[in-house]
């Protein structure tokens, strides 16, 4: 067993590694401190294929694995976590869902503009009253000639304000739950298709979280992805494959608060000393660091399974899970070495402790992700 990453996957993580660096990371105090899209950076993002890492190039992607697609996130998300949802979305919720089951026509239309980043995706799955039981979908589709007509209410949709196509999810007859649920492309400027709220967050400020309303909502019946009935199979997938996604941002989050911490413990002086000499410190920064290999190794087993074709619910569950909850103990740690200085808004440790917060709560939360895992194990 080889833990090494193959040369593609080293001239990659170097690739994104110096753009992180010179276009990411300079941007990321501004993102965050006045909530700007990062549009250019998204723009260049897409020339580089990282808005469809693991998309074929016929597609208009990167044509790499996702193991890449594991590394590009983690050290995008390691500059500048708002920017790197928006590759998250983009790349696992939308795209991903896209190739596995659109059409032809629909690949063409759509895929290869979002894998090269001329359009931008959001992915419309929770509501009111269905986050983390998806399967309990209220927004309702009917069949009108050529054209499916839309109803219903989504909340907390990422990107929902800057994308141009959204993936929403509606059901046929809600008694159905699960097996009534179908997926459906919908265009922005679809009559019907309105942002209702745009949402005040704690953290991850440079990305928009919408409240979506679709009244009377017209869409192509050629919109439909997927069969009907097959949405909620398409949604569980590409969730499967999205917290494969979080779980590498979640990394790079942790990542980022060890990067910070080693270089303050080493500068700051108490006691006539650096700090990086007490005992105290130095076992925060240990468990940072083995907690943050761990996670990392339990996110590339997850891509790399993807990559063998290995069903991976229960590993990608298991990556989300630890990686996820070590971002939030890394940045706790973080705040907690730089002391009053991880408090204030001009050190970026206190952003790190904002943004890991969401990572054990979008895509599945931590409880959800305990779910999976035992049901995976005892079934």
């Amino acid at each position: 067993m080889k833990f090494e990453l193959t040369e593609e996957q080293r001239l990659f993580r170097e690739m994104v590694r110096d753009f992180a660096a010179r276009e990411v990371a300079p941007l990321s105090k501004q993102v965050d401190e006045e909530g700007i899209f990062p549009q250019k950076t998204v723009k260049l993002m897409g020339e580089l294929g990282l808005m469809g890492v693991a998309i074929p190039t016929a597609y208009g992607g990167a044509g790499a694995d996702n193991v890449c697609y594991a590394i590009a996130m983690e050290e995008i998300a390691r500059a500048c976590t708002s920017t790197s949802v928006i590759m998250s979305v983009n790349n696992s919720l939308i795209a991903d869902a896209l190739y596995k089951f659109g059409t032809e026509a629909q690949k063409q239309r759509y895929l290869t503009p979002l894998a090269s980043g001329t359009l931008l995706g959001c992915f419309a799955l929770s509501e009111p009253g269905a986050g983390s039981d998806a399967s309990a979908q209220q927004t309702l589709v009917a069949r009108d000639g050529d054209v499916f007509v839309l109803n219903g209410t989504k909340n907390f949709i990422t990107n929902a304000l800057e994308a141009d196509l959204a993936l929403v999810f509606a059901t046929v007859d809600r008694s159905l739950r699960a097996k009534g649920v179908c997926a459906f492309l919908v265009e922005k400027g679809t009559p019907g298709f309105t942002i209702t709220r745009v949402e005040r967050k704690l953290g991850l400020k440079g990305t928009s979280c919408c409240q979506v309303l679709f009244e009377h909502c017209r869409v192509p019946a050629d919109n439909l992805l997927g069969e009907v009935g097959q949405g909620f199979k398409i949604a569980m997938v590409s969730l499967d494959s999205g917290r494969i996604g979080i779980a590498a941002q979640a990394v790079g989050i942790a990542q980022a608060a060890l990067d910070i911490s080693l270089r303050y413990a080493k500068e700051r002086v108490a006691f006539d000393k650096p700090i990086a000499s007490f005992q105290a410190i130095q076992w925060m920064i240990a468990d940072m660091a083995v907690q943050i290999e761990a996670a990392r190794l339990l996110t590339y087993r997850a891509a790399w399974m993807k990559d063998k074709g290995l069903r991976y619910t229960k590993e990608s569950a298991m990556a989300k899970l630890f990686a996820s909850e070590t971002a939030s103990r890394a940045a706790t740690k973080a705040l907690q070495i730089h002391g009053g200085y991880g408090y204030l808004y001009d050190f970026p440790a206190q952003r790190l402790f904002r943004d890991a917060r969401i990572t054990e709560i979008y895509e599945g939360t931590s409880e959800i992700q305990r779910l999976v895992i035992a049901h995976q194990l005892l079934n």
